[in-house]
């Protein structure tokens, strides 16, 4: 792991000097600092680093201004937000750097202290190893051609991510993720490829290729003792089709499967054609005994209505608003609200994203059910997630 590089932005002498002092406390040893967002920028352009502690309110470029600043690096760099001003204000401005794809690892309130200080660098470290764990060759996007024959030699593989009970911490569920076993690249996260995929038409193809590797996961957790949901993503436009249902109620009973152990995560990345396909697609899955998840609430085009007029059963919160809770009584107000609603709509409620401990005391407290994240672990290939399993033995049954 290599060391970090930080650029501490605080345009109060005493103030910057404090803060150096804390951060060399912790062991960092490659410090910048900078009295204002002009200087910053400067730093910015000489030199690369791994996170940004700017102050909001400083004379001439504001921290609202550099944000929009960073926003326009090529390689924008991780931020922690630090003010004595309200924590909505800061929250406005963590959108501000959401909205420009910059991610916010806390938020800081003045004066800040060791503590806190501790947890911002346990949460860049942690950052910094799954990016260097991650770094992949860039490749070009595949053609329609490349994936129909990647999909004829099984290239593309379910790696699942545990779903842990807030009771006691144990596995209770999966979520199936897809990877693509390149030939040349080797194993490809999504983003690499999804896109092409949709566009080339293939997606529904790559649903049944998924949905039928979870069930066979699930017969060989079955085997072990173990009974798990699996929830598979569905794109949601494939719902236009009126018989989508039908057929993957048939597809997972000649595999011996069973639909209560099958949860849809419906995308916001699709569409229907209608409300009326909308509707009739989710009550006629959840008429075949399939669960159905209200995926990312809390971001993009989820809603209050959307939830409460679907026969969903599980709620599953946005990292969006995960991240950041501890600090945030804006945030941690609205988890609460979430949490409450959900489990007098008599849904499952887990949260997503979830990656440092005290994420997972408030969640806790707030009574959510179930939480995701890389503090339980990343996605892993199936059998890594059977060797998850068989460590936590005796497990409970979904």
């Amino acid at each position: 792991m290599r060391r970090q590089r930080i650029l501490i932005v605080e345009d109060q002498p005493f103030q910057r000097e404090y803060l150096l002092n804390l951060f060399r406390e912790q062991g960092v040893e490659h410090l910048r600092a900078a009295e204002d967002g002009a200087e910053a920028l400067r730093w910015l352009e000489q030199e690369r680093f791994d996170l940004v502690v700017s102050d909001l309110m400083m004379p001439g470029l504001d921290g609202v201004q550099l944000i929009q600043k960073l926003a326009a690096l090529e390689q924008p760099p991780l931020l922690a937000i630090m003010s004595s001003a309200s924590r909505r204000l800061m929250g406005s401005a963590c959108m501000v750097a959401r909205a420009h794809g910059i991610t916010v690892l806390e938020q800081i309130a003045k004066p800040a202290r060791a503590p806190v200080i501790r947890r911002l660098l346990e949460k860049l470290v942690s950052r910094l190893e799954r990016e260097e764990q991650r770094e992949a060759p860039a490749i070009a996007v595949p053609t329609r051609e490349e994936l129909l024959q990647a999909l004829e030699r099984r290239e593309f593989h379910a790696w699942y991510q545990p779903k842990a009970s807030l009771i006691d911490g144990r596995i209770v569920a999966a979520e199936a993720l897809v990877r693509w076993q390149h030939p040349q690249h080797g194993v490809l996260r999504p983003g690499s490829f999804m896109g092409a995929l949709t566009a080339a038409g293939l997606d529904e193809a790559l649903l049944w290729v998924i949905l039928d590797q979870a069930l066979q996961a699930q017969a060989d957790w079955a085997q072990l003792g173990f009974r798990l949901s699996v929830a598979v993503n569905l794109p949601t436009h494939l719902l236009d089709d009126p018989e989508l249902p039908d057929r993957l109620a048939e597809f997972v009973a000649e595999r011996g499967g069973a639909p209560a152990h099958i949860v849809f995560e419906l995308l916001e990345c699709s569409s229907t054609a209608t409300p009326a396909n909308y509707y009739a697609g989710t009550c006629r899955l959840r008429m075949k005994g399939f669960g159905l998840a209200q995926d990312d609430f809390g971001q993009g085009y989820s809603s209050l209505y959307n939830l409460v007029s679907t026969p969903f059963t599980e709620l599953k919160i946005d990292r969006a608003l995960v991240h950041g809770c501890v600090d945030d009584e804006g945030l941690a107000a609205a988890l609460e609200s979430i949490v409450k609603l959900g489990r007098q709509l008599g849904l499952e409620v887990i949260a997503e994203g979830v990656e440092h401990p005290d994420e997972l005391a408030l969640l806790r407290r707030l009574r959510c059910d179930c939480a995701q994240g890389y503090l339980f672990s990343r996605p892993v290939p199936p059998e890594v997630f059977t060797r998850q399993l068989l460590q936590e033995r005796p497990a409970k049954a979904y």
